[in-house]
């Protein structure tokens, strides 16, 4: 049985799922779904090769070893150090293994890739303590994201472009009659890759917001240089391990998929972005950098920063919408793309089937279950994680120190298990909607900004001219009228911004689904890129049809 037959089903659930956009995941997010076995064993992993060199990579090495990652939750540097080449050595070992793997069929590329997937669930604990240990996301949080969420991710984008490459007929007689003859030209069509890809990695989400890259790339037929943050190598550096693993023992070349590693002080990046053989760039990080890349004369699919919003305009039950915010805010402390920063509420108070709740009551239900849940000593650590940066601890220092009204402080909490853990709590700060010009900023970290505003007009227009001047990637809507759910739709849509409607208990505005919820629009200063759509892939490739009469 070759690959392709093992993978079938797999890959038919897969093509089906992306039609219809239901939930779907091969890869269950609960830790309890895999081996207790593995659960052990992987908690000695880290402890094991701290202080060490990382020899579990299959890709040509060279004798430089680097590596300067610092754990946030033993604020200590983690010791490991991992080969580093020359640049003109990686594009000439990254384009020798391109020239073989475009000879690979489409569907021995995509069984190849659902293997690698099927082998990287093995590692999915390693990977979690790396993840926890690199970025300061907690536990749970390390294993959905860097596991499970990013195998479906990696799974959606080599399937979407399985899609795209097998959607045309490889080659058809075209045949035109003509009256007493006929002209008839045999056709063909091949996909043909556009060159070296370059995937730049964050701090923060170092496996999620890197694999659909790699996947994408090597789908379309294009070779792949992984440039992570120099303090978050090892999450990414385990799954390329594994997917090296996969091609050696299918006797493909594993520097297809290359780690590239460099150091805060002696960075690598523009001068990979830069050269003339990278054709494609996936980058996720600062706004600044990220238009840096969008200027470079390449193909790239960038996600930067945007503003996210809350419209409170009316709720069916006060309590349970301000719960599910603090959540969204608290989680990892606030250090993801998608967490809201901006709560516009108007100063008149907000509906309730109950009738109107006043301003104040609303601050002050979300300020105290954002205590309720931080300063909760089972809870709040294993919610808000750590600090990955410490420009983050210095943002909030000085947003502190700004003199604006503050409703709730940030603060320290104890995390028993990690004591020396660099661990905040939201900072919640009161503005005027008249102080445009200090909430049109992201702020990344834990901090809320709530803006009072005359009316649902104003909070409405406000949240869409952000969208229109910063870019935004989620917007939380909370009303019970369906006129003003109407109109907020619409106006955040026209300005290509999703809005999640009440969401309460279980569902977060955090939360994005492979095979479902598109990540990004493209369409706005957040971003040009969109997770997974068909122009994720088909910008990877072009089409060359040839003639034969």
């Amino acid at each position: 049985m070759n690959l392709f037959e093992k993978h079938s089903e797999l890959i038919s659930n897969s093509v089906n799922a992306i039609y219809k956009r239901g939930y779907y995941s091969p890869y269950p997010e609960n830790p309890k779904s895999y081996s207790e076995e593995l659960a052990i064993k992987s908690k000695g992993y880290l402890a094991s090769i701290m202080n060490s060199n990382y020899e579990e990579l299959s890709q040509t090495k060279s004798s430089t070893w680097v590596g300067e990652e610092v754990s946030p939750y033993l604020q200590t540097g983690i010791g490991i150090k991992y080969p580093q080449s020359q640049i003109e050595d990686i594009l000439l070992f990254s384009g020798a293994a391109m020239r073989d793997w475009q000879k690979v069929s489409i569907e021995e590329r995509v069984a190849l890739l659902v293997e690698c997937l099927e082998q990287v669930k093995l590692r999915f604990f390693d990977i979690a303590y790396a993840t926890m240990h690199t970025t300061g996301q907690p536990f749970m949080m390390s294993f959905q994201a860097s596991g499970p969420h990013s195998n479906d991710r990696a799974l959606e984008a080599a399937i979407v472009g399985y899609q795209e490459l097998t959607k045309y007929v490889k080659e058809t007689d075209w045949i035109k009659p003509m009256g007493k003859f006929d002209i008839k030209i045999h056709k063909n069509w091949k996909s043909i890759p556009k060159g070296i890809g370059l995937a730049i990695g964050c701090s923060t989400f170092p496996v999620w917001n890197t694999v659909p890259a790699i996947f994408a790339n090597l789908i379309t037929g294009n070779s792949c240089i992984v440039k992570p943050h120099p303090k978050a190598i090892l999450p990414i550096a385990i799954f390329i391990t594994e997917m090296q693993k996969v091609f050696v023992a299918n006797s493909i070349d594993p520097n297809i998929v290359y780690l590239a590693v460099d150091t805060i002080d002696a960075p690598i990046t523009k001068l990979l972005a830069e050269h003339n053989d990278i054709k494609l760039i996936d980058y996720t990080g600062s706004s600044s950098f990220g238009s840096y890349i969008e200027s470079l004369n390449k193909t790239v699919f960038t996600e930067k920063a945007g503003v996210n919003s809350v419209i409170i305009d009316s709720v069916n039950d006060l309590k349970s919408v301000m719960q599910n915010i603090a959540f969204s805010v608290s989680l990892y402390s606030g250090q993801m793309c998608t967490a809201p920063q901006n709560v516009f509420i108007s100063n008149s108070g907000i509906g309730s089937s109950d009738g109107i709740i006043s301003y104040e009551d609303c601050v002050a239900q979300l300020c105290q279950s954002i205590k309720d849940l931080t300063l909760n000593p089972k809870s709040g650590p294993s919610i808000i994680g750590a600090i990955q940066n410490d420009l983050t601890l210095k943002r909030i220092k000085e947003f502190e120190s700004r003199g604006m009204k503050v409703l709730l402080d940030s603060s320290t909490i104890l995390n028993e298990e990690f004591p020396d853990a660099r661990i905040l709590t939201p900072l919640v700060i009161e503005l005027d909607e008249s102080n445009y010009n200090t909430y049109n900023e992201e702020y990344f970290g834990p901090v809320l900004l709530i803006i009072k505003t005359k009316d649902f007009s104003s909070s409405l227009a406000l949240s869409k001219q952000l969208a229109k001047d910063k870019g935004a990637l989620t917007c939380a809507g909370y009303c019970i009228d369906d006129e003003r759910k109407k109109l907020i739709e619409e106006e955040m849509n026209s300005v290509c911004v999703p809005v999640s409607f009440n969401f309460v208990g279980a569902a977060f505005i955090n939360s994005h689904a492979a095979f479902s919820d598109l990540h990004l629009t493209g369409g706005n200063a957040a971003g040009n890129a969109s997770l997974s759509n068909s122009e994720f892939l088909s910008r990877r490739f072009v089409w060359v049809g040839n003639r034969y009469c």
